[in-house]
């Protein structure tokens, strides 16, 4: 996240609480603070099936991404019905343990774009954390053995997509977005314990599917989370809510990150430009089978839309009418698509001088942006890049494209002075950092669908597909990290 070794490792112990392997261990969502960057890791430039590959193992549904500490890679899965935390070894890929997280009940979620398994696992070396939207929280220790679960309602999500952030570690707390359709909050529980420490009501957003990050905010510790139409600031002790920004998009899928003194937030949502939102008359042509001015679930369905019937139906009665539309298109207006950098020392509602800069253009949807030595990297739908300056924003370029196309819900990553980039279809392209346009070092495809984020440790990177998880690097891993695993 930063380019500087010594304030990496102080965010790492004010974060996680702990120093051990906190230099080294991607163990979390995009690894240190989210932040997607690792100085220390040197995975292969030059990579994809059966080139530079380590190991290949199979894996269960899911769509989080593996979470690494020491000699071990932890992951969410929904198996046969089962919603699952499962444990492998790092050096060769054998399945260690599993836990089952014993939901009574499953979250909706969309069958075609979400999964009930969404959530990375974190881990602070003596316990790793799942969260379930369909059941809550469930924390293990390194042997597999479970040490406390806090059972939560399951949630509701807008559109029935299924929950999207996954927990963080800091300050002795695990942190967790619990925004909903409504009742919207962010969800601090004591690490050791499973205990409730302190929960957040955000009554004035909306769902939103981001993860939280850690933030040291003029000399206050503070959690971040985005949410419709609003970026947030807390404190990581009471949950009170320190600041407040204005202008964000209608909901928001991504996560800020860190860097040069700055907060950056990216993010776009459908809808706000006109010829991304449908009309009713022409979702109404494929699917109003009767032509009654009213579009049924079974009709959505036989139309091939089932799986976004209820995010159509914005009042929830049932069925989509020309008023689900209008009521979405009023939502969606209220929102601003941007990239913005905050300023910190930040309180209270923040104004025009607490951001440093924004910028409009190439704003992902799903992809959360990458700040690496200096610049601020984007990736959109379409296989378009763009890269800022992260001081003024000035940008180097913008909307680039990729031969890589298609949509992107993997964030970015960094290491070795390379970008890491892959599409939901499971095309890979490799940039190398810096430059006025993407330099693409290298390509391969995986064929299948890819929407979790690749994860970097040593001379690895790993990466998790539809239907398997694999290891790359340029040698085999040493025989030390088998034996941390056991």
């Amino acid at each position: 996240m930063k380019k500087h070794a010594p304030f990496l490792l102080a965010l790492a112990v004010g974060a996680a609480g702990t120093v051990s392997g906190a230099e080294t261990s991607w163990s979390q969502f995009r690894g240190l603070n989210s932040s997607g960057v690792s100085e220390s890791a040197k995975p292969p430039v030059g990579f994809g099936p059966g080139t530079n590959q380590l190991w290949k193992v199979s894996v269960p549904s899911g769509a989080s991404s593996p979470c690494i500490w020491g000699g071990q890679i932890f992951l969410t899965a929904f198996d046969g019905g089962a919603l699952e935390t499962l444990c492998y070894r790092r050096s060769d890929g054998a399945l260690l343990w599993k836990g089952d997280a014993r939901a009574k009940a499953i979250e909706e979620f969309h069958p075609e774009e979400g999964s009930p398994a969404t959530a990375t696992p974190a881990c602070d070396g003596e316990r790793v954390v799942s969260y379930f939207g369909s059941c809550g929280l469930v924390c293990h220790d390194l042997k597999g053995r479970e040490l406390w679960r806090l059972e939560l309602p399951v949630a509701q999500t807008a559109g029935s997509f299924g929950s999207g952030g996954s927990p963080i570690i800091a300050g002795g707390l695990v942190l967790v977005n619990r925004d909903q359709v409504s009742g919207c909050s962010l969800l601090a529980v004591d690490l050791k314990t499973g205990k409730k420490a302190w929960e957040t009501i955000r009554p004035d957003v909306t769902q939103s599917f981001g993860t939280p990050i850690f933030w040291k905010n003029g000399g206050a510790d503070e959690v971040v989370m985005s949410g419709s139409l609003k970026l947030k600031g807390y404190d990581l002790k009471t949950g009170a809510e320190r600041w407040t920004l204005g202008g964000m998009p209608s909901f928001t899928c991504t996560t800020p990150v860190l860097g040069d003194g700055l907060l950056y937030f990216a993010g776009w949502s459908p809808g706000k430009e006109p010829s991304t939102m449908p009309t009713f008359e022409a979702l109404a042509k494929s699917a109003d089978a009767n032509h009654d001015g009213v579009i049924t679930a079974e009709e959505a369905k036989a139309a091939g839309m089932g799986g976004f019937f209820k995010a159509f139906d914005v009042n929830g009665d049932g069925k989509i009418t020309p008023e689900d539309l209008d009521l979405m298109k009023a939502q969606m207006a209220k929102g601003e698509n941007v990239l913005v950098a905050v300023k910190s020392g930040c309180h209270g509602e923040v104004s025009a001088e607490g951001v440093a800069w924004k910028q409009t253009a190439g704003l992902p949807y799903v992809p959360s942006p990458l700040f690496y030595h200096g610049r601020v990297y984007l990736v959109r739908d379409g296989g378009m890049v763009s890269c800022f300056d992260a001081k003024t924003g000035k940008p180097y370029y913008e909307k680039e494209r990729l031969e890589a196309a298609g949509s992107y819900y993997a964030s970015p990553i960094a290491a070795d002075g390379r970008i890491y980039l892959i599409s939901l279809k499971g095309q890979l392209s490799v940039l190398a950092a810096g430059g006025d346009q993407p330099k693409v070092l290298h390509q391969a495809d995986f064929g299948e669908r890819i929407c979790a984020t690749p994860a970097l440790e040593g001379t690895a990177l790993y990466l998790r597909t539809a239907s398997a998880m694999y290891a790359f690097g340029r040698r085999p891993l040493k025989k030390a990290q088998t034996a941390a695993a056991e």
